[in-house]
């Protein structure tokens, strides 16, 4: 599928199915109305039964008003963004959505498998990854995670052929906080620099649109933690990058009454003031 989420579209699409929803059930981003809520498909079997009941549930959603989706090469061995491009095709084929009108994030940074556990991980990992050249051993923390550019040119290359689109509009560096349990933070601001270059290159090449960072802890931890993100630092980092007009636009992390750290927690230096990630995120564009 060509195109990607526009300002014309998704306005329409908010026209279209809006009238459904509280009048502030879609908010702007980047000129775009992305709806409050979005679809994720992170959990299930890695079996037909649950990519058809995924596939429907986008399919679903789309027609009653949400188009923000989300998604992740690694989510039940990459067959997540398969049933995702199968609900996306199914709805632009018939007309009921546009591919302008839809917000599409997916995610890189762990090792995925293809469809299912292989009977032998190890060798499944050797001929896809190590031979071709996709990584080294030395590039990956923790048996599972790796943001080289060369691993995540592949990644990008697959999420965009099991999505079925050329364009992805939000693609975010997966839990990169997991570096730090290997790697000093110089290393690690080093490993981002690389992999911002790389992404930056992607939107010039019009394979995504946006990027960011999808995180679990990195933004809910204390400043002094082995595994913390500053936002102002990765900003700044993209700032370097790319100029003012770079492209890191977006965080993921939990927030939730068990998890209020987003909201709640002053974790994050701007200026002489210690402020929580969502306020950072706010003040920052992001």
């Amino acid at each position: 599928m060509n195109g990607f989420a526009t300002e014309a579209g998704t306005n329409g699409y908010r026209r279209r199915l809006g009238k459904r929803a509280d009048k502030a059930h879609f908010k702007i981003w980047k000129g775009l109305r992305l709806s409050s809520i979005g679809i994720g498909t992170y959990l299930g079997a890695e079996d037909d039964a649950t990519d058809r009941a995924y596939e429907g549930a986008v399919a679903r959603a789309l027609e009653l008003g949400i188009n923000v989706i989300d998604t992740a090469v690694n989510y039940r061995h990459q067959r997540s963004e398969r049933s995702v491009g199968a609900a996306l095709r199914a709805r632009v084929a018939t007309g009921s959505v546009a591919r302008e009108e839809v917000v599409l994030a997916t995610k890189g940074g762990f090792i995925p498998f293809d469809g299912a556990v292989p009977a032998n991980p190890n060798a499944y990992y050797t001929e896809t990854y190590i031979r071709p050249g996709v990584l080294t051993p030395a590039d990956v923390v923790g048996g599972c995670h790796c943001i080289t550019p060369r691993y995540l040119a592949d990644q990008l290359a697959r999420s965009r052929a099991n999505l079925g689109v050329d364009t992805i509009d939000i693609y975010y560096l997966h839990n990169p906080e997991m570096q730090l349990d290997a790697i000093d933070r110089s290393t690690f601001m080093a490993r981002m620099r690389a992999a911002f270059e790389f992404l930056e290159g992607a939107v010039g090449d019009g394979h995504i649109r946006w990027y960011g960072t999808a995180t679990w802890e990195g933004y809910r931890r204390p400043a002094g933690a082995r595994d913390y993100l500053s936002l102002p630092d990765l900003v700044e980092l993209a700032r370097e990058v790319a100029g003012a007009r770079h492209h890191f636009g977006a965080i993921q992390l939990p927030y939730s009454l068990a998890m209020t750290q987003a909201l709640a927690q002053a974790n994050q230096p701007l200026g002489p003031t210690q402020v929580p990630v969502l306020q950072a995120a706010e003040q920052l564009g992001v």
